[in-house]
């Protein structure tokens, strides 16, 4: 099965030179807990979330307004396409311990996101009256690999 088939198609995204408070009010219009961050042309170039907001609201001790989201955002983009078979974002989810990709398109323009809530509402999809074990067995590996490298002491997020 394709990304393109169960991808969220209205990511909402923000630009490097958009204050936190813009990339927040996104997040809180649009009930989501992060946006993918794109050039002039559509193509993501980082990746912010509310947790980041948080911290450079806390580590700066400045208003949100007077912080761009160039200094709060992950800068490493991992994406993929929209013709990739799930299997290759869950294998990306599981390498790079993220539980959101931004998806592009033939162009790497910003085409729509896929994250570990989509792929587990698909799972639980009837397949010939049954669930998607291999998909449900794939989704477990990726949640603890995404979770093992985020309680591990002093691990880093990759920026």
């Amino acid at each position: 099965m394709n990304i393109e088939m169960i991808m969220k198609r209205d990511a909402k995204a923000c630009s490097e030179n958009d204050t936190l408070n813009r990339a927040a009010q996104l997040m809180w219009e649009n009930a989501c807990g992060c946006v993918p961050v794109v050039d002039n042309d559509g193509r993501p170039v980082g990746f912010i979330t509310d947790r980041d907001i948080c911290m450079a609201a806390y580590t700066q001790g400045r208003p949100l307004q007077t912080i761009t989201v160039s200094t709060s955002m992950a800068h490493r983009v991992i994406s993929c396409r929209n013709e990739d078979d799930i299997n290759i974002a869950i294998k990306l989810m599981c390498d790079h311990g993220v539980r959101r990709l931004p998806v592009v398109d033939e162009y790497g323009r910003l085409s729509g996101i896929i994250s570990l809530d989509d792929l587990a509402a698909e799972a639980l999809h009837k397949l010939r009256g049954a669930t998607n074990q291999d998909l449900t067995f794939r989704l477990g590996e990726a949640f603890l690999s995404v979770c093992s490298r985020r309680s591990r002491p002093g691990h880093q997020r990759p920026r």
